[in-house]
């Protein structure tokens, strides 16, 4: 048996560059964070593109850049940013919806995509297809055979819900079928579409102890498959000390319209702290989400706090009963 998760510590000096090229996107999922009225409507041109990640490129820090939309295929210079990122010294992944625009795995390589990731949120269309779109199993999983047969790395992004928590364990089978390498196992966000829209009477969110019993163990037995998995904190002990990977960490959230925040849980506020103008990355003034980072308090996330109080319960004296870790500490265990 794999040994338990441990916690992956924040980095200094690593920069994670999450690069929306656009926001267009061929599927409607539930649970789409893309606020486009906060993130515009926009789809970079090439130019821009390449301008923008010489913005974040610096040969002293290790910088990974994640290609995201809306559906990052469907920008048709997608690998020319990927060749560029590659040549400014990042590791690179593309996260896509499974459709593989623009004859994607024909235009890049391996050798220049280090990560090819796959969103899919079930084990079968059953499951997967009333969250993502009918179809969208079978594309998605037969794009990633397809993947892996031309060489590339494959890993999936299976977003945790009330939906779908109870089909988690069902993944491992497949993923080690198909010869995926990397399995991300993510919690639902209280942003974009699911701010608004209930998954039911259940709502999106699970409980702690629903979380806790099902996650590590369905990690530990996709580590013991000779998956690498990887997932988030969540719920720290009252005794753990809580960091802010917006102090301590280089992260940044670029979107089409020239906003870049530093912490997810903002994207569906014009509270950012840099944009970029005149191809420039400037620090905005004015209450933006870096006066939060500071705060401390029991709870844990201030954002968390502020955005989703809804995911923090209380003991009889008023305590937390745990903290809410930053939504950008993982846990992972390697496989066997």
């Amino acid at each position: 048996m794999t040994s338990k998760a441990r916690t992956v510590a924040f980095q200094s000096g690593e920069r994670n560059i999450f690069f929306h090229i656009l926001t267009a996107c061929n599927l409607s999922c539930r649970h789409c964070y893309i606020n486009t009225a906060q993130h515009g409507t926009v789809t970079l041109s090439k130019e821009t593109m390449l301008e923008w990640l010489e913005l974040f490129a610096d040969p002293a820090k290790k910088t990974n850049v994640i290609f995201l939309g809306g559906e990052p295929t469907m920008h048709p210079d997608l690998a020319s940013g990927i060749k560029k990122a590659k040549e400014l010294g990042m590791a690179v992944t593309v996260d896509s919806n499974g459709y593989l625009f623009n004859d994607i795995l024909n235009k890049t390589s391996p050798d220049l995509l280090d990560f090819l990731s796959f969103s899919l949120d079930g084990p079968d269309a059953q499951v997967n297809d009333p969250i993502r779109g009918e179809g969208v199993f079978n594309i998605c999983t037969s794009n990633m055979r397809k993947a892996v047969v031309k060489g590339y790395n494959v890993s999936v992004i299976y977003t945790v819900s009330s939906l779908n928590i109870d089909h988690l364990h069902r993944m491992i089978p497949l993923l080690k079928d198909i010869g995926v390498k990397r399995f991300f196992i993510q919690v639902i966000g209280l942003r974009g579409k699911p701010a608004h829209e209930s998954a039911g009477d259940s709502g999106w969110q699970v409980s702690p102890e629903q979380w806790l019993a099902t996650v590590p163990a369905v990690a530990a037995q996709a580590a013991s498959a000779g998956i690498h998995v990887t997932f988030p904190k969540v719920f720290m002990d009252k005794d753990e000390t809580f960091e802010c990977a917006g102090i301590v960490t280089e992260n940044f959230f670029v979107f089409p319209n020239g906003r870049v925040y530093r912490c997810p849980l903002c994207e569906d506020h014009p509270i950012h702290a840099f944009e970029i103008k005149d191809n420039r990355l400037v620090h905005r003034e004015g209450l933006t989400e870096d006066n939060f980072f500071q705060l401390n308090i029991a709870e844990g996330c201030v954002m968390n706090m502020l955005l989703q109080p809804d995911t923090i319960s209380y003991d009889d004296e008023g305590n937390p009963d745990h903290k809410i870790s930053c939504c950008l500490l993982k846990q992972e265990i390697l496989p066997e």
